[in-house]
Parts: C-alpha cells; sequence; structure tokens
C-alpha cells in the first residue's frame, strides 16, 4: 500500500493558500475577469468583423445599383414591422444597455443584437443616412449577457460585464480599443466614471480588436498633414472651433430627439414612421442627385482632411440624419457624427485660420464628444486616429464641445452623475430624458 502524507501537511497549504488570496483580493477579480473578457472578446471581435464585412457589402452593392434608394420607405416599413410585433422590448436599443448597467433587472435577449444587425443592413443597401456603432454596442451587449445566468453572475458583476462588451462593439468596430474602453464607462453616466470596470473594459476592447485584426477586416485611416506650434493665438482659434463643434452637437441631438416626437405624436402607428421618413429621405437623395450623404459617407470624411468641401456638406449630412433616425431606422449616429463634424472642420477652415486637417479631425471627435458626453474616450480616440501630436489642441476642443452642448445627449438615459453647470442636489440626479 502507498502511504499517504500526513493529511495536517495538505490542509496547511490550503490555509496559506486561502489566507493569500484573503491578503490580495485583487488576484482573483484580475483572474476572473481575464478569463471573462477573452471569453466575450472571442465572440464580440467575430461579431464585429462579420458586420464590418456586410456593411462594407451592401455599401458597394447599393452604390453600383442607386435605383436601390427607391425601395428605402418599404425597408422602412419592413424595420417598423419587425420591431413593432416582435422587438419592442428592445427597440429602446443603446438606452436599453444604459438602463440595464444602471438596474439590471431584465435579461437582455439574443435577438436584440441579431435584429439591430438586419435593421442596419437594410437601412445602408437602401440608402438610410445612418452609422453603425450602436449596432455594434448592441450586438456585444447582447452577446456579452448570456453567460449572466451560466457564470451565476452577480449584480454587480452583471454591470461590469456590460460595460466591458460596450468597451468591446465600439473598440472593435472603430479600431480604438482605449477609447472604446473610456466611451463604455462615460457613456452611461454624464461626469463620473466607474473605475471598477476599467480593467474588464480595456482587456475586451483590446481583445476584441485584435480578434477583427485576425479576421483581417480594415479600418479606415485618418492623417493630419500639419500641427502647428502652440500659441495663445492657436488656442483661442481652438476654442472658437470648440465652441461651434458643441453648438452643432446641441443641434443635433435635440433634433433627434423633437423629430422623433413629432413622428410620434403625429404617426400613431409605428411602422408607419419609417415608412414616411424613407419616403423624404428618398425624395431628398434623388432630387439632390447624389449619394454622398448618405450611409457612412467614409469618402466624404477622408476628402475633409485633404480638400476644401463645400460649407454646406455638414449641414445636408445632419438633416438627413436626423430624419433618418428619428423616423426609426437603424444603425447609429456615430459616423455621421464623425462626418458631421469633420466636415464642419473643414468648412470652418475658411474663416479660422488653422490647418484645414487639424480642424477635421477637431470636428471629427468634437462634435461626437458633445453630442454623447463622452469627451475623454474622444480625446483618446483622436490620439488613436491621428496621433499624439494632435492631442492638446484635440483635447481642449472636446472639452468646450462638451460644456456647450449642454444637458442634452444622444443617448437620453444617460444619468447625469455631476452636471455641467451647478445644481442642486435633486436636480443632479435626474436624467437626461427628463429635461
Amino acid at each position: 500500500m502507498v502511504k499517504l502524507k500526513n493529511p495536517n501537511h495538505f490542509r496547511g497549504i490550503r490555509m496559506r493558500v486561502n489566507v493569500f488570496f484573503r491578503n490580495n483580493p485583487t488576484i482573483p477579480y484580475l483572474v476572473k475577469w481575464i478569463c471573462i473578457s477573452l471569453g466575450i472578446s472571442l465572440a464580440i471581435g467575430s461579431a464585429s468583423a462579420g458586420f464590418l464585412y456586410s456593411l462594407q457589402w451592401v455599401t458597394d452593392y447599393r452604390e453600383l445599383h442607386p435605383y436601390l434608394i427607391g425601395f428605402l420607405p418599404l425597408a422602412g416599413l419592413a424595420i417598423g414591422l419587425l420591431y413593432h410585433y416582435y422587438g419592442k422590448d428592445v427597440e429602446a436599443g443603446n438606452n436599453l444597455i444604459i438602463d440595464q448597467i444602471h438596474k439590471p433587472s431584465q435579461h437582455i435577449p439574443l435577438r436584440m443584437g441579431i435584429w439591430v444587425y438586419l435593421g442596419t443592413l437594410v437601412t445602408h443597401l437602401f440608402g438610410g443616412s445612418a452609422g453603425r456603432e450602436g449596432t455594434a454596442l448592441q450586438m456585444a451587449s447582447s452577446i456579452a449577457v448570456q453567460i449572466t445566468a451560466p457564470l451565476k453572475l452577480k449584480a454587480i458583476d452583471r454591470k461590469i460585464l456590460l460595460i466591458a462588451a460596450v468597451a468591446g462593439g465600439f473598440g472593435s468596430v472603430f479600431g480604438t480599443p482605449i477609447a472604446g474602453a473610456f466611451f463604455a464607462m462615460e457613456f452611461f453616466r454624464v461626469g463620473k466614471i466607474n473605475y471598477l470596470a476599467l480593467f474588464p473594459a480595456i482587456l475586451t476592447a483590446v481583445f476584441a480588436d485584435l480578434i477583427v485584426k485576425c479576421w483581417h477586416v480594415p479600418h479606415t485611416h485618418y492623417h493630419i498633414d500639419v500641427i502647428p506650434s502652440l500659441s495663445f493665438l492657436s488656442i483661442f482659434y481652438v476654442i472658437l472651433a470648440g465652441i461651434c463643434f458643441g453648438i452643432c452637437a446641441r443641434f443635433f441631438s435635440q433634433g433627434v430627439f423633437k423629430l422623433g416626437q413629432v413622428f410620434k405624436a403625429n404617426i400613431s402607428y409605428p411602422p408607419f414612421r419609417p415608412l414616411i421618413g424613407g419616403i423624404v429621405v428618398a425624395l431628398i437623395v434623388f432630387c439632390m442627385g447624389t449619394t454622398k450623404y448618405i450611409g457612412l459617407g467614409i469618402p466624404t470624411i477622408v476628402a475633409s482632411f485633404e480638400q476644401q468641401l463645400p460649407a454646406y456638406d455638414f449641414l445636408i449630412k445632419a438633416l438627413l440624419t436626423i430624419l433618418t433616425i428619428a423616423a426609426g431606422f437603424k444603425g447609429g449616429e456615430v459616423t455621421p457624427l464623425f462626418f458631421i463634424g469633420a466636415t464642419l472642420g473643414n468648412a470652418l477652415g475658411l474663416i479660422i485660420p488653422l490647418p484645414m486637417g487639424l480642424l477635421a479631425g477637431m470636428g471629427f471627435v468634437s462634435v461626437f464628444a458633445g453630442a454623447s458626453n463622452t469627451p475623454i474616450a474622444c480625446c483618446l480616440m483622436a490620439m488613436e486616429l491621428f496621433g499624439v501630436e494632435c492631442g492638446i489642441f484635440i483635447g481642449i476642443s472636446c472639452v468646450v464641445a462638451y460644456f456647450m452642448s449642454g444637458q442634452h445627449s444622444i443617448y437620453r438615459q444617460q444619468e447625469i452623475g455631476q452636471s455641467k453647470q451647478q445644481r442642486n442636489k435633486q436636480q443632479e440626479g435626474k436624467r437626461l430624458s427628463e429635461l
């Protein structure tokens, strides 16, 4: 017989291990979230890669067959019927994710990601002016929460999981993982960041971005040719541009909300809202005779860094996007906001003596910062996309735009953790949707 070692010896080892983990509680936390982040990143990154590939395909197909824009009203009706009869519980989209981060009271079904994926492809195929961030966030969140029950995650862990999923979706679809992590911690509460979720958010965003790269799906590259020397005069010009970007962001976020209310007040049957909106958008596009202002508009964004564009480009894109989103089409607002900001910056180059590429880059992220109340994420995004040399200029512009946009956001369920103005404690707790 094999003589077993003294049981007290193993008991002593277990006791020392338990004491070690009690004295170092961060180690189990790090190990747990490394495993969870890696697992959900594989799915989120692969979903983002497939989505980006699909979106590029439908965009190219629409450009080759522009007659498809004439079917935008019917496409809108189809999206409206899908959500009215099979997706009422997920129609809130990003706002549902925000609600679940604040108060995890219900399970986010996987069909939220499936429906928004289909709706976004249909929107872009038939010529709606929309983005892709909303789809990425909803796909990532609906995928990630599926592990909640099997792993028996507590409420606090579920909140962190959703924040990490948002970081992975945003970071992987734009190729900006650090910005994605901070966006996820800013977008659900204004003025306060949940640092407990910082490690899972960064890790998930980085892993998901790596997975997209493994699938060989490229991201668009932007370049700012000239960065001027820092001076009091250049800072003044940056602040002036930031004010313009903030006003534009406020106009956009209020426009989406108010026009959405007009649709709801005057069209009682929800599927008819995107039908009517689609008719108006299609007529405008056919009257203009160009597809420049529909879809993502990436070619125009790239051009805004390199050549002078018509000064009205930003306004047409803003109006078409407001109409598309308010009517109920799917996709998101972020890439159109990039278009609006970059072309506005390009137009400001006619009156503000700063390099065109720098103004376009400032507008690219600053209008988004003001419209989404995520200035830190936008500063980091600029440095990831354009290089650290522009950081000071864009940082100032983003913060000015953030304050100039007021208490408004494209995410209506954002909570005000810290107001941009001095307010009393009762007002601090209000949500943007109540303002």
